[in-house]
């Protein structure tokens, strides 16, 4: 019979052992997720929910560390209010973007898949811009602005159920030999791999050397003969196109 999370805090009180820690942490999971959905979380892709869960754990830990069984109080009382505020503090830590700037970066990526779809092709940055009603300089700034917050990272775990899936491990490693024949199986990849495929020549091994390769954006503008800036922008372009035409 499973002990519950009250009975198992108390045994760690006892007796701080790492398996019993491992065990807490699976027992209230359940609140853990409960109090992510209800706080109120910034209309932004830059908010990524594992980031979240991770702050909301460490939370979790720091009651788990602070608590005392002989106190008047249930454990999942005493660690709501720990987990929620790590939360909080954590959303308002990463939150620096001015709002402006937030939705702007929402309403680009629904303006590129909108121009993707009515082009049939990738929208060059000045078509972009001038459907935002912005400067060219002003959207490009923020697309360096993606690239640099990793907001979209393509190393993100998080498609379908396969823990070990990644976009940077879609991306094909040309020395190899049928590289992603053990992937074509799953749809999500399949769905990177049609989209990869319609990338011109140049940002696909961007995205490779960047991803795959792990050159820095000096390295790889000074192979391709462009500004880092530029590598950067370009990078920023592609993240937010992979997530809208992906719906990642």
């Amino acid at each position: 019979m499973s002990q519950s999370l009250q009975e198992l805090v108390n045994a760690y009180c006892d007796t701080p052992a790492p398996g019993l820690r491992n065990a807490i942490i699976t027992e209230a999971m359940p609140l853990v997720k409960s109090i992510i959905g209800k706080v109120k979380r910034p209309n932004s892709p830059l908010t990524q929910y594992e980031d979240i869960q991770s702050a909301a754990l460490m939370g979790l830990l720091q009651a788990l560390d602070h608590y005392r069984k002989d106190r008047n109080i249930q454990f999942n009382t005493y660690a709501y209010y720990r987990i929620k505020g790590s939360v909080i503090d954590y959303l308002r830590k990463i939150d620096k973007m001015p709002r402006i700037q937030r939705v702007t970066f929402g309403k680009a990526q629904k303006v590129m898949e909108e121009l993707m779809q009515k082009l049939g092709r990738e929208p060059e940055d000045e078509e972009v811009a001038k459907a935002l009603e912005m400067p060219v300089g002003d959207y490009r700034k923020l697309l360096v602005n993606v690239q640099q917050r990793a907001a979209l990272s393509l190393n993100d775990q998080k498609y379908d159920n396969n823990e070990n899936l990644t976009l940077s491990n879609a991306i094909e490693d040309t020395n190899i030999e049928s590289p992603d024949a053990h992937l074509t199986r799953q749809s999500v990849s399949e769905k990177i791999q049609a989209r990869l495929r319609k990338l011109n020549e140049r940002d696909r091994l961007i995205l490779t050397l960047y991803y795959y390769e792990d050159l820095t954006l000096n390295e790889i503008a000074i192979l391709l003969g462009l500004t880092e800036a530029r590598i950067s922008q370009i990078i920023g372009k592609l993240l937010i196109q992979l997530k809208a035409s992906l719906q990642i």
